[in-house]
């Protein structure tokens, strides 16, 4: 059986990226400006923090931007190699990111409000290179976009990952008590957390390695 990728979200510094990379992380997630949730950082701080990620790990830069002219921007200001886009995008956004930079690895996130969002994902899946489920509500007057720390339905995400080609990962309240679970479920490509292994706002070394164990496990 194949692998399960793990991303580790929501870096606050080098020390915290160099860490989740010690216990073997495939990911790091640096979370710009959002509209709410925890782990937004300053684009300076994501370019820092991208420079002490070494080859072949992703270094995801996850926006909220919807156009595709202000992601461009800032992937060239922070150089990551992916772009996770928490939001919607309007038609032709992917091709005009690829355009112009075709190095870039572009995942769409997919918040399982409910069984619409299989059909999101057909959607988008063509045109990307990989879909992530949150449990986010972007339909709120103040968007949630992610790092809500809850648990969706992944009978939902499990028709999903069966629905599309692309690889999927799994984000929404996991943790080392729950993670093996989900993969068994959802047999997603990769699992997503951020605020399942923080105390304090702080990536917890104890809960990290309970995570990675769980994950190896299922």
């Amino acid at each position: 059986m194949m692998r399960t990728r793990i991303k580790i979200c929501c870096m606050g510094s080098v020390d915290e990226a160099r860490l989740a990379i010690r216990y073997g992380a495939d990911a790091v997630g640096l979370v710009s400006a959002m509209p709410s949730g925890p782990g937004p950082i300053d684009e300076a701080l994501i370019a820092q923090i991208r420079a002490h990620v070494p080859p072949p790990l992703a270094t995801f830069l996850l926006t909220c931007q919807q156009d595709a002219t202000a992601i461009v921007e800032q992937l060239r200001r922070t150089r990551c190699n992916t772009v996770q886009i928490c939001d919607e995008v309007p038609r032709g956004t992917y091709h005009n990111i690829r355009t112009a930079l075709p190095g870039v690895s572009i995942v769409q996130v997919i918040h399982v409000v409910d069984a619409n969002a299989i059909e999101q994902a057909k959607r988008a899946a063509p045109q990307v290179d990989a879909l992530l489920l949150d449990s986010g509500r972007p339909a709120l007057s103040v968007k949630e976009l992610g790092g809500t720390g809850r648990v969706h339905d992944w009978a939902i995400s499990a028709e999903l990952v069966r629905s599309v080609s692309v690889p999927v990962f799994l984000a929404g309240g996991l943790n080392a008590s729950n993670v093996a679970d989900a993969i068994r479920q959802v047999r997603p490509f990769g699992v997503d957390v951020c605020s399942g292994l923080r105390t304090d706002g702080k990536l917890d070394e104890t809960k990290l390695a309970a995570f990675v164990e769980a994950v190896a496990s299922a």
